[in-house]
């Protein structure tokens, strides 16, 4: 029996599908740029491009199995966890901080969802937050950054 109901695991586990996650991602940036922060909406979407091309290279690299797919390779670390934490903690940093409780439980669900539908590991999710600290970090620095050299050169 399942501590937790299959359809909520399910529903937390899949709002780090990109089906889910890229749309919010990209109606903030689309409020971003329509309130004149056009850099902040390119470095918020450079981050979520980032996101596969720093995932699968590591899914091939580690070749870990999942925990209900021993044969099957890729599981580490989880694509869902860290499109969730890109996309839901970029559009909250693009909207409104208070944003940030949101991002944080919709980030943690997925998480939860992916382990407990048998998806991945733990390790597997962490792994995938620490990556997703890192890209917002980045993208945070690199827009601090082209923000501070376009206002001293006009």
């Amino acid at each position: 029996m399942d501590t937790v109901p299959r359809g909520l695991s399910e529903l937390g586990a899949d709002l780090g599908n990109m089906t889910v996650a890229l749309p919010v991602l990209g109606c903030a940036m689309a409020y971003a740029v329509w309130h004149g922060r056009r850099a902040a909406a390119l470095y918020a979407g450079l981050a979520m491009a980032l996101v596969p091309l720093v995932v699968v290279p590591l899914k091939e690299w580690t070749a870990r199995p999942g925990p209900l797919e021993p044969w099957a390779a890729g599981y580490y670390p989880s694509g869902h966890t860290a499109t969730a934490m890109v996309a839901y903690f970029g559009a909250a940093l693009l909207v409104s901080r208070r944003l940030l409780p949101v991002a944080a439980v919709l980030t943690a669900a997925t998480g939860a969802g992916l382990v407990l539908r048998g998806f991945h590991w733990p390790l597997d999710v962490l792994a995938s937050l620490c990556l997703g600290l890192l890209i917002l970090t980045l993208s945070s620095v690199g827009r601090r950054s082209s923000g501070n050299t376009c206002r001293s050169s006009g």
